[in-house]
């Protein structure tokens, strides 16, 4: 299937089920408010390098993780009795999305550049996109970021200063988000450490009925 090209004038994407069989779907537009919004609404989202053209993407396999069914596993439970563990909400979107940036740039890369930090902070300040940050003792311990659609949450990237910093943060924030009755959290691409925290994969039909019914919520 052919890759489908944006231009910056209309906001508009092709239908998500022609995405190639990685995922991708579309290049270039750009990380306007409007866009992305209309984007994480069919569950299409930005990836790219630095230097390249915006590429869009949109799995056919969906890897999710629903609040309710969140895994604490037996050691985090008594890592949560022996310290003290509390999150934030919206501490400070721009330093959290940074430090997820540096944090895989000192490892194996990153797609978040100065764009997608400026373009996602846009969304923040319209309340759109929120950050999660974790304390341990009092102390800054890790943290993440995503975009919050009526009850759908988009996991976008995370990091950690302390052991357990993001475990904690998005255990925390999972039962927030069962309490006020999400849906999901979008993972986007299964990997084996949010696997072991209760994520599967989803047909991206059983996806965007799902999606269908948090948007309806908004």
């Amino acid at each position: 299937m052919p890759v489908y090209g944006l231009d910056d004038k209309e906001i508009y994407f092709p239908m998500p089920q022609l995405a190639e069989d990685d995922g991708l779907l579309a290049v270039g537009g750009d990380l306007s408010v409007d866009r992305l919004v209309l984007a994480y609404s069919y569950g299409i989202f930005p990836w790219y390098n630095e230097g390249e053209p915006i590429l869009w993407w949109c799995p056919k396999a969906r890897f999710i993780i629903k609040p309710s069914e969140i895994h604490v596993s037996h050691s985090m439970k008594k890592f949560f009795k022996k310290h003290d563990c509390r999150i934030v909400i919206n501490r400070d979107f721009s330093d959290t999305m940074h430090r997820c940036r540096t944090k895989r740039e000192d490892k194996e890369g990153t797609w978040i550049t100065d764009d997608m930090e400026k373009a996602y902070k846009r969304l923040a300040d319209r309340d759109i996109a929120l950050s999660v940050e974790s304390y341990i003792d009092g102390r800054l311990a890790g943290g993440l970021y995503g975009v919050c659609l009526g009850k759908c949450f988009f996991g976008e990237s995370m990091f950690s200063d302390m052991e357990n910093g993001s475990k904690i943060a998005l255990i925390l924030l999972a039962k927030i988000l069962e309490d006020n009755e999400f849906l999901f959290i979008d993972c986007q691409f299964e990997t084996e450490h949010l696997k072991s925290m209760g994520g599967k994969t989803i047909s991206y039909d059983e996806y965007k009925a799902m999606l269908d019914e948090g948007l309806a919520r908004m």
